[in-house]
């Protein structure tokens, strides 16, 4: 029951990181007439709270390796409170209110995403690169079925007569989600957990980590890209109205059945090996998505199965690999997943901060009639500008070193 414990928990995190980004501009323009502008400098501004935050909860938890349950019950009840918060803020809300609500989730997201991820040695039965990977795919197929959970709730609560397009119901549903998964995760929490050496800058870049941060901060771009504009695309420049949830689902599930997958092929022909295979694959999809016309519902699904799939390859390999070259290192891994969390948050709320502005500079406006130049725009952002910064982050992937796999 260990690993499937590790997917519950990861599970729980996931609405906080990518569903929310999906959601979040949608509910704040519709339900409480923020601007999308607003919205994107507000991601960004909270970004500045975690490149402090981030690392010093890295820090804790490896200053104090026998708090983890106490580490992951004040993250569970972090997003537990958050969440119903969140969702039920009323017509009118200030700002100032978003930004407090939105620290907190984000706050109990980092403390739950560094604790999980910084003890892969901990909670893999060995530590050793074959079962981290194995842990790996457990931890982001539960991460997977959490966003994809995530992200339809809302509709499934409004076809089951939910109010206000199913968010208030669907900030409950989490909260109770939070607490039902830090009861059945206790045990995992109360193994002796295994710590390395302090970290630095050196450390990282002799270790080949500082590498890997920075590859995944440039290949969490795209996705972020993609993630914050998806239901603005779908709806208003395919004008597949009522299809964006199914699709969003399709992804996500093509995501999560491809885990499993490029686990084993890692396992088996190295992981760089795996991502040469894999995000060549990503970069045709966002190239298949820009040629794309109002209405072309079966071309766009088959670009989110290759897309998904894609991008299950670099969900699943990129943290793995930082969990090696941190315990092969003896690096305290959580303090350096602390840099890592805030990396891919970061990447999320630069997504946000620049795209959004620039749709409502270009005359962009959800649900409304649009004008080519508008969603000519939302095309470049969702699809061209990935495209670009995937083959950034496929080109350093060709100098990672080749590992050859145990037999």
């Amino acid at each position: 029951m260990l690993y499937p414990r590790v997917s519950l928990y990861a599970l729980m995190l996931a609405a906080a990181g990518i569903p929310l980004y999906i959601h979040l501009p949608r509910f704040a323009a519709v339900n409480l007439g923020i601007g999308l502008g607003v919205i994107g400098t507000v991601l960004l501004v909270i970004r500045l709270v975690d490149l402090v935050q981030d690392p010093l909860i890295g820090w804790a938890i490896d200053r104090w390796p026998g708090a983890q349950l106490l580490f992951a019950a004040l993250a569970a009840l972090g997003l537990a409170v958050g969440f119903p918060l969140l969702f039920g803020l009323p017509d009118g809300a200030s700002v100032g209110a978003l930004i407090a609500i939105l620290v907190l989730l984000f706050s109990a997201y980092s403390l739950g995403t560094i604790l999980l991820y910084g003890r892969s040695a901990t909670l893999a039965k060995q530590a050793d690169p074959q079962e981290l990977m194995r842990l790996a795919a457990f931890r982001e197929g539960g991460q997977l079925t959490g966003v994809v959970l995530a992200a339809s709730a809302p509709a499934l609560f409004v076809a089951f007569g939910a109010q206000g397009q199913g968010y208030p119901a669907f900030g409950l549903f989490l909260g109770a989600l939070a607490l039902l998964t830090l009861i059945v995760t206790i045990p995992i929490w109360r193994r002796i957990p295994i710590t390395g050496e302090g970290i630095s800058f050196t450390a990282l870049g002799q270790s080949g980590a500082l590498r890997l941060l920075v590859l995944a901060l440039i290949n969490s771009l795209p996705v972020a890209l993609t993630a914050t504009l998806f239901l603005f695309f779908v709806e208003d420049k395919l004008q597949l109205s009522g299809m964006a949830g199914p699709l969003l689902i399709l992804f996500f599930l093509s995501a999560g059945a491809s885990v499993p997958l490029w686990a084993r092929l890692s396992n088996r022909i190295g992981p760089k090996q795996t991502l040469m295979i894999a995000m060549p694959l990503g970069i045709a999809s966002f190239i298949g998505a820009a040629t794309l016309s109002a209405g072309e519902l079966t071309a766009f699904a088959l670009i989110c199965l290759a897309s998904g799939a894609a991008a299950g390859a670099d969900i699943v390999i990129l943290p793995a690999m930082f969990s090696v070259v941190l315990t092969r290192a003896g690096l305290k891994a959580s303090a350096a997943f602390g840099i890592w969390s805030f990396a891919g948050k970061l990447g999320l709320a630069l997504a946000a901060f620049f795209t959004l502005p620039l749709l409502e500079r270009s005359g962009f406006s959800p649900g409304q009639t649009n004008s080519a130049q508008a969603l000519n725009t939302l095309t470049f952002a969702y699809a061209l500008l990935p495209c670009i910064l995937k083959l950034g982050a496929f080109g350093m992937v060709l100098t990672l070193p080749t590992e050859v796999p145990a037999k």
